[in-house]
């Protein structure tokens, strides 16, 4: 680990102009950062936020949910961009491990792990929504045939597609597809304010049930799973070229306003074309013949049938690193064959992502939280700076810990309502 230089001791550093030299050379400009922000974060979580908005009771409730959740947001990449600087640390795992100690650092990396293999398992059942409305056998367009079910055609995509793609140890492709994501996320946006607008009538039924703390707080995986970009951040945070906190603040601050933008336009406008009968997958209540949603069904199922091996080699990585027995080959096929197996039965959008959005509180809340709480222990500042942060952290670890136990509440609820 490099050392601190003579210049920045402890004490001599603010906590708003603070600056991590690392190793490598620093390379990425603000607009980069900002970028790769927004590339982390938009994705396929967009398509659930019409049907959060319907859930939490309103287009008001849910824009006040995702204000307050802003705040922590942002305070959660601040706080670990500035535990990275404390740590000399470039990946999120090891700055938990190096402020938080081993333990806190291990389950770090079990929970890194699972929230990878459930993102997967979204992945699929997005993809296997499209693949039902390209088929047409979701409104009866064409007669049932085993191999024109869309559970066969997800099947054989794994198998001649996506398994493939996973098998090696290195993805070159990420470099030319990772913008997919984002681009799938914007045209979605603009479409569904198009088709809105499009509408001869808006005779549809917006007026919200009576809502309730429980309606209201649905929302919350929802906004965990679309703007986690968390654990990419300290990696951007680490490769910038000016990493002065207060630098690093109005990234983090223009990143999530603009995930903000286009989130909440597409679930106001979503939940407004449809409203109460809005679909957890929004593309899912467009007409399968609609040629502006065929190609954003396109962009989502391309991007996601590309990215979906770089998270499952990301989450192979730490399993192989804890399990250095298991051959690479056989851990492949495991987790793309458990995946694809709970894609298939469970799937609705809405209950996968509240399990997403339960163990994402970690990533978002609880270990930044207790970054900043063993951070504030050990860093040269005053007593008052130490105790209004060490407080935030409290906070912020409470508020996940409610997120997590809510968000898998409800989706173990759900799941067993369905059987």
């Amino acid at each position: 680990m490099p050392q601190l230089p003579d210049a920045q001791a402890p004490g001599s550093i603010s906590l708003l102009a603070r600056s991590a030299s690392h190793a490598d050379p620093p390379r990425l400009g603000s607009f980069g950062a900002v970028f790769i922000m927004l590339k982390s974060a938009l994705g396929a979580g967009l398509l659930n936020f019409p049907w959060a908005f319907q859930k939490a009771g309103g287009v008001n409730t849910a824009i006040s949910v995702e204000m307050v959740s802003l705040v922590f947001l942002i305070s959660g990449l601040v706080i670990l961009g500035y535990a990275s600087s404390v740590s000399r640390q470039k990946t999120y795992q090891d700055v938990v491990r190096e402020v938080c100690g081993r333990a806190v650092g291990q389950l770090c990396e079990i929970c890194f792990c699972f929230n990878l293999f459930m993102i997967c398992v979204a992945f699929l059942v997005v993809v296997q929504d499209q693949l039902e409305k390209l088929t047409g056998s979701s409104e009866g367009e064409m007669p049932y045939h085993w191999y024109t079910d869309q559970r066969f055609a997800l099947f054989i995509m794994c198998l001649v597609i996506i398994l493939p793609l996973s098998i090696p140890k290195e993805i070159g492709i990420q470099k030319y597809t990772s913008v997919l994501g984002t681009l799938a996320a914007t045209y979605l946006c603009v479409a569904v304010i198009v088709k809105y607008y499009l509408m001869e009538s808006h005779t549809v039924i917006i007026t919200p049930d009576v809502s309730s703390w429980a309606s209201m707080f649905s929302v919350v995986p929802t906004i965990c799973f679309g703007f986690q970009c968390h654990e990419a951040c300290i990696a951007i945070y680490s490769s910038m070229e000016n990493q002065r906190l207060s630098h690093w603040v109005v990234i983090s601050v223009v990143s999530m306003l603009f995930c903000l933008l286009i989130y909440t336009l597409t679930g106001v406008y979503g939940f407004m074309t449809f409203g109460r009968v809005v679909a957890s997958d929004i593309l899912m209540s467009y007409p399968g013949n609609d040629v502006v949603m065929i190609i954003a069904r396109l962009l989502f199922g391309i991007s996601i049938i590309t990215i979906y091996p770089i998270i499952l080699l990301l989450g192979r990585s730490v399993i192989l690193n804890l399990m250095l027995r298991v051959q690479r080959l056989v851990l492949t096929v495991i987790w793309i064959t458990i995946t694809l197996a709970i894609a298939m039965f469970v799937p609705d959008m809405g209950e996968v992502i509240s399990v997403i959005g339960g163990i994402s509180a970690f990533f978002i809340f609880i270990f930044p939280g207790l970054c900043l709480v063993f951070t504030m222990q050990t860093e040269s500042v005053t007593p008052r700076i130490r105790v209004i942060l060490t407080v935030w952290g409290v906070i912020t670890i409470v508020v996940g810990a409610f997120i997590f136990g809510q968000s898998t509440t409800i989706a173990i609820m759900e799941l067993f309502n369905k059987f």
